[in-house]
């Protein structure tokens, strides 16, 4: 799912493109990604966009009259820039906003349909999109602290709640994880003062990082591809790779259809954390270090 640093990057991208020009036709090639009925998509068409802001996960265009169009991307939804009126050929292309100097187009890979499209009037709408979560960027320690232990949570499940801190999600999350050396499962009522500190620090530093890295990416192209798995995270995606930090191999935890990766030598003290898969299935068998873990592999 885009975060923070990647919908950033494309607001910054669709800023120099749209500013200022109009809307000149809005194609929907799959009606379930229109959330809303009033106002009606047709209610954009001529306008000219004024503004682009964050909302979340999600990028909301603003054009004239108080229109916005709020495009939530959710897993596997992505943003492409092509040539004026390019036609809509797949089926994973869902639909494209037209302006006089080229086609928004959006696209969403599987068979699942998740991303969406609202259209709403005015700032108490738009208001409304927003989840909630604090901004890390323009909130203090104290603000940070207080929001992250409004409930007693592990720090995985607060960073990744929009309810709670705005625009981070799995990837990041790990990241930030790694860079403070904090376990995934540690519960916020927790967590020391100076803990608290360096979690801070490393949560606006990692996000700062990534989002000017994939900025210089972006500086002559549209960001084509973005992806929840780059070559250079330390941890997230890089299960059975080394940390780049003390070269041991990094463990991932799995649920659903996400995955938690994290370093056990940096982050829980040589703790491997269980899995539920495959945790249920070895039982008392499962390892409780690294050590248990290697002699069980070369059984």
């Amino acid at each position: 799912m885009p975060e923070l640093p990647d919908i950033v990057v494309y607001i910054g991208a669709l800023e120099s493109r749209t500013i200022g020009q109009p809307i000149e036709g809005i194609r929907l090639a799959s009606p379930f990604l229109l959330r809303t009925v009033e106002p009606p998509l047709a209610s954009v068409l001529g306008r000219r966009v004024i503004e682009l802001r964050r909302i979340g996960k999600r990028i909301a265009i603003g054009v004239e009259d108080e229109l916005w169009l709020v495009i939530h991307l959710m897993i596997a939804g992505r943003l492409h820039w092509r040539t004026a009126g390019a036609k809509l050929a797949g089926r994973n292309q869902l639909a494209a906003v037209d302006f006089p100097n080229g086609s928004l187009v959006l696209t969403e890979a599987g068979a699942k349909r998740r991303a969406s499209l609202h259209v709403v009037k005015g700032e108490k709408s738009l208001r409304e999109m927003d989840p909630g979560g604090i901004d890390v960027f323009g909130a203090d320690l104290k603000r940070f602290k207080a929001a992250l232990t409004a409930e007693n949570r592990t720090l995985k499940r607060a960073l990744t709640d929009p309810r709670i801190v705005s625009g981070i999600g799995n990837a990041y999350s790990d990241e930030i994880l790694h860079a403070a050396q904090l376990s995934p499962i540690a519960l916020t009522h927790k967590l020391s003062s100076e803990e608290w500190e360096i979690l801070f620090a490393s949560t606006r530093e990692t996000l700062q990082r990534w989002t000017e890295r994939l900025q210089k990416e972006a500086q002559k192209e549209f960001p084509e591809k973005v992806t929840a798995f780059r070559k250079d995270m330390a941890v997230h995606g890089r299960y059975g790779q080394l940390c780049p930090r003390c070269g041991e191999k990094i463990q991932r935890i799995r649920y659903a259809d996400n995955e938690t990766n994290y370093c056990a030598r940096c982050q829980t003290g040589g703790k491997v954390l269980a899995d539920r898969s495959l945790s249920r299935l070895l039982g008392k068998d499962w390892p409780r270090t690294l050590e248990e873990l290697e002699a069980l592999k070369r059984r």
